[in-house]
């Protein structure tokens, strides 16, 4: 690891077209400037390191499976019941008593 001082606003050079400066310091913290090509990624490790850590947890939980067919077809099923009118074996519900009771009369 090459290790170099710098002062206040001092930039370090990184090849042909990557600079980093020391834009401030306070206290134990610094604050730099990282001027590079948008194809040169830049990261911070600590976050780097979490989103890796997260992903490999990702790769390693179970699989859940669900047909969506099977639900499609329950729902089909549910809504078909639904519009069926009522039959003797069904109650009938409160409009249709009603309708029943205004032929009757």
């Amino acid at each position: 690891m090459l290790v170099l001082s710098r002062k206040l606003n001092e930039t370090i050079i990184i090849g042909e077209n990557i600079r980093v400066t020391l834009l401030g310091i306070d206290g134990d913290k610094i604050k730099i400037g990282v001027d590079a090509p948008r194809d040169v990624k830049v990261f911070r490790e600590e976050l780097l390191e979490a989103t890796r850590s997260t992903n490999k947890q990702a790769l390693d939980a179970p699989i859940v499976s669900f047909d969506l067919s099977k639900f499609r077809q329950q729902m089909a099923d549910k809504s078909a019941t639904a519009d069926r009118p009522a039959t003797a074996d069904m109650p009938a519900t409160t409009e249709q008593q009603a309708a029943e009771k205004d032929t009757a009369e």
